[in-house]
């Protein structure tokens, strides 16, 4: 039976639109530029991701993005090693890293599964005073925030967690109820 001439292109179409955020008419379109319009750029990304699949692992004391055992951050020495920043991915870390915004250490807390918390303890273990939490906010990580409190709570730290609010230039109809309550209760004096 002969194959349609659309098949390969409806099979490019189905695995971008596997991506977060590309639905079929994003990757329809997608796909319609890097095979027909710029082949080039088709060819680019194919070997970047390839490249990258090769590559790119989990950093065995962090686990954020890394080419190597340790990524560059953990290997940095210069970084504040008494500071560490529990964040839910390593997509996190290159937000807080790309704007310059915290100079310590990082932890991705991707589970509460018992190998994950031990390679918590042995982070905190390593002359950590202050743990920072950079979770989304919700009543779920609220409670991760409480149970990663208890199980640290044999050694002698500071917890903190970012601020949450009112963005800039958005105006209060439009913020959600728990970030409204939240700028209330964290309100600074002035």
């Amino acid at each position: 039976m002969r194959r349609g001439s659309h098949d390969k292109f409806n099979t490019l179409v189905e695995a971008l639109q596997e991506l977060p955020t590309i639905g079929k008419k994003s990757a329809t379109r997608l796909a319609y530029h890097m095979l027909m319009k710029d082949s080039f750029v088709g060819m680019k990304i194919s070997h970047a991701i390839e490249d990258a699949l090769g590559t790119l692992k989990k950093c065995t004391v962090c686990g954020g993005m890394s080419e190597d055992e340790l990524c560059f951050i953990c290997s940095d020495e210069r970084r504040d090693a008494t500071i560490l920043c529990i964040v839910e991915n390593a997509k996190d870390i290159l937000l807080l890293e790309e704007n310059g915004l915290f100079d310590g250490r990082y932890f991705v807390l991707d589970s509460l599964e018992e190998l994950q918390i031990s390679n918590l303890i042995n982070s905190v273990n390593n002359g950590i005073e202050e743990v920072i939490f950079a979770l989304t906010p919700s009543i779920s990580n609220d409670a991760v925030i409480l149970y990663i409190e208890d199980k640290l709570s044999g050694h002698n730290l500071n917890f903190s967690k970012i601020a949450q609010g009112v963005p800039t230039g958005v105006s209060l109809e439009n913020i959600d109820i728990l970030s409204l309550t939240r700028a209330l209760e964290d309100r600074v004096h002035i």
